[in-house]
């Protein structure tokens, strides 16, 4: 063990090797020495931590590695289990499909899955969530697995939860977590993941609280905090936005897909069913002209349950899937040190943001039309260096802000018009900004959202050459796309 660690510890003898034959579409430097990286700590059995900065690509980097087990035979037939939080499991499946088609991908979720472990070794890697592996415990630990991949690992930072005690049970050659945030509150999350990928290493609990988490917490101990930082220095790949900015785009956008809570897609389907015959059978009877009034009024109703079905009934007690996922990833981009603009079309939908940040105590600068000091509130942002995230409405925020200290910029609620999704990105990319902005847009699942960015793609041309309003929209809609809309 001493003379692999001892080779392990010395960065510059990673070797570099090819990317597997399937893999479409590049890596960039960083994410070639990243893939490179996980190799390394494979061939000498440690288990890894990925922690770079949200957006530097987690993602695709394991999705390398896991199709280079497959095409090199090295998991002799047994799948690797990827264990993520449910909103994410979506986007895996995208990212999977994009650049690495030939991996056989189980999704093993839902009330309905196929609690059957013989049917794992069909495929090469399976998807599952923390929530699902707390649940099928027993199921998932008789299963030898080739990996066990735990992202979002602070999942697990609390050593005494039910979700770190079910992970830990779990069997496998090798252990990989992910995570962007890999300290949160205490040292004591560091010791709960080391502990999962490398046993031992910090030694038990009560030995680890006493060498290393008192003196650092509680005597700002130096040479502990050195000498913790060694131990685990091997077993943690973290290259921060700021390191590899050379090598990123000015602009990067992603699609963050958020999947409904079940009460959340009840009043879906039922809105949706409900204007789905009301409209199609006006159109039948009265043409498209006399139905555009109660299209737009039916798509408003439909976005706004995609949002939070609050929006459209304030009696609605349930959660938001949307909400949780842009909670989850404030969490985050807060924690990783980063600023991020939050902009909504619906003020009402801000409104929930902000409740549920003052319910976690968070501090946030807030513009809306009814902001009385526009100016007051920007330079409270732009140069209070702890005030991390600022919620803006749209309409006022689009124009005439510079918010260059943000490089972060989330869309809560993508719609038809890019062009004034573009103005809200240049509030934070422009003229004096130094570092690449990452834009996200949120879209909810299976909703009319979705199916907006389809028809976008489609009606390209008529929506960037007309001024994409709604209305002007909607006149050119055929009654194809309105089933396609309503489908």
């Amino acid at each position: 063990m001493g003379r692999k660690l001892a080779k392990l510890r010395d960065f510059a003898e990673v070797e570099d090797h090819p990317l597997p034959t399937g893999f479409l579409g590049e890596l960039r430097p960083y994410q070639k020495a990243g893939y490179n990286w996980l190799r390394f700590v494979q061939d000498y059995h440690f288990g890894g931590c990925l922690a770079d900065d949200m957006g530097l690509g987690k993602t695709v980097q394991t999705l390398a590695m896991l199709l280079h087990r497959r095409e090199s035979g090295e998991a002799q037939g047994a799948a690797s289990l990827l264990v993520l939080p449910t909103s994410l499991v979506f986007n895996w499946l995208a990212e999977a499909e994009k650049f690495t088609p030939d991996l056989r991908i189980l999704a093993y979720t839902g009330t309905y899955r196929d609690k059957n472990p013989d049917r794992f070794a069909d495929y090469d890697v399976v998807l599952t969530s923390y929530g699902i592996v707390r649940l099928d415990t027993e199921l998932l630990a008789s299963y030898k697995f080739d990996y066990v991949i735990l992202d979002e690992s602070q999942a697990i930072k609390n050593p005494s939860s039910t979700t770190s005690q079910a992970v830990r049970q779990l069997r496998s050659k090798h252990r990989l977590i992910l995570t962007g945030t890999p300290v949160e509150n205490s040292t004591m999350d560091l010791w709960s993941q080391m502990s999962f990928i490398n046993p031992g290493l910090l030694g038990t609990q009560a030995f680890f609280r006493k060498e290393f988490l008192k003196p650092i917490e509680k005597h700002q101990d130096e040479g502990r905090t050195r000498r913790l930082h060694a131990l685990i220095k091997p077993f943690i790949l973290r290259r921060h936005k700021a390191q590899v900015a050379k090598e990123l785009p000015e602009k990067t956008e992603q699609l963050s897909y958020c999947p409904m809570t079940e009460e959340q897609a009840h009043a879906y389907e039922e809105t949706k069913s409900f204007y789905r015959n009301k409209i199609l059978r006006n159109l039948d009877e009265h043409g498209p002209a006399s139905t555009q009034f109660l299209l737009l009024q039916g798509l408003t109703r439909l976005r706004q349950i995609a949002n939070h079905p609050r929006l459209a009934d304030d009696t609605y007690t349930h959660e938001s899937g949307k909400l949780r996922e842009v909670m989850r990833m404030i969490r985050n981009v807060v924690a990783e040190g980063h600023k991020v603009l939050v902009f909504s079309q619906f003020v009402q939908h801000l409104a929930l943001v902000r409740a549920a940040l003052d319910e976690r105590q968070a501090a946030y600068a807030y513009l809306d039309g009814a902001t009385r000091d526009r100016p007051s509130e920007v330079a409270r942002f732009q140069e209070n260096e702890d005030l991390k995230i600022f919620l803006i409405s749209l309409k006022a925020g689009g124009i005439g802000l510079n918010l260059t200290a943000a490089d972060y910029v989330f869309i809560l609620d993508p719609w038809w018009n890019p062009a004034v999704e573009a103005q809200a990105v240049d509030r934070a990319h422009r003229i004096g900004q130094t570092r690449p902005v990452f834009t996200y847009k949120f879209i909810t699942q299976g909703t009319v959202e979705e199916k907006i960015l389809a028809l976008q793609r489609h009606k390209l041309a008529l929506v960037s050459e007309l001024i994409a309003t709604d209305e002007a929209v909607i006149k050119h809609l055929t009654r194809a796309d309105i089933e396609e809309l309503l489908g």
